[in-house]
C-alpha cells in the first residue's frame, strides 16, 4: 500500500486529480431541507443491491440535508447543461426551495428530490451507510429508481473546467 508523504500538499493533490476526467451531476434533496449540489464525487458501487456513492464536503450545506433527509436525487448532467452545473455550484446562489426556481424540474415520487429536466438520466436514492472520508463524508445511496433521458453528450469536468463529450 502507497502511504503519501508526510509533506504532501493540498494543492498538489487538487492539480493531479484535476487530470482524472469525471461525470458531472447535481445532487438534490426535497422537503424542508430543500438543497441542490453540483457534484462530481459520484460513482455505482453495486448492480445487486443498486449502490451509488457521493463524497460530500462536511461544510457544504448538502452534507446536513442528505444527513437530515436519508433521500435524495441524482440528476447526470448532459454537454447542454453547463449552465445549470455551474448554477448549483455558485455559493451566491438562493438556499432553500427557491434555488430550485431557476431551473425547470419535476419532484422525484421516491425521494421527494427535485431531479432537474434535460438531464441524462436521473436516480433517486435512500442513504443506507455513511463513512468517513477525511474533510469529506461518504454517503452510499441504495437507488430506489433509476431512468434514462433522451440525451446522448455528456457534461465533464477535465483539468478544472467543463468539456462537452
Amino acid at each position: 500500500m502507497y502511504e503519501a508523504a508526510p509533506t504532501m500538499e493540498e494543492t498538489s493533490l487538487r492539480d493531479a486529480m484535476s487530470l482524472f476526467a469525471t461525470g458531472v451531476t447535481v445532487l438534490t434533496v426535497g422537503g424542508e431541507h430543500a438543497h441542490g449540489m453540483t457534484a462530481n464525487a459520484f460513482t455505482s458501487v453495486s448492480l445487486d443491491p443498486p449502490l451509488v456513492l457521493c463524497c460530500i464536503s462536511r461544510s457544504a450545506v448538502m452534507h446536513d440535508a442528505i444527513g437530515s433527509t436519508k433521500r435524495f436525487g441524482v440528476s447526470i448532467m448532459g454537454a447542454d447543461q453547463r449552465d445549470t452545473a455551474k448554477y448549483f455550484a455558485d455559493k451566491r446562489r438562493p438556499l432553500g426551495p427557491e434555488q430550485f426556481d431557476a431551473v425547470d424540474w419535476l419532484e422525484g415520487p421516491h425521494s421527494g428530490a427535485p431531479l432537474l429536466n434535460g438531464s441524462l438520466a436521473w436516480l433517486e436514492c435512500e442513504l443506507v451507510s455513511v463513512y468517513d472520508g477525511g474533510d469529506h463524508t461518504i454517503f452510499v445511496g441504495q437507488v430506489l429508481s433509476s431512468s434514462r433521458g433522451a440525451g446522448t453528450e455528456a457534461l465533464l469536468f477535465y483539468s478544472s473546467a467543463f468539456h462537452r463529450v
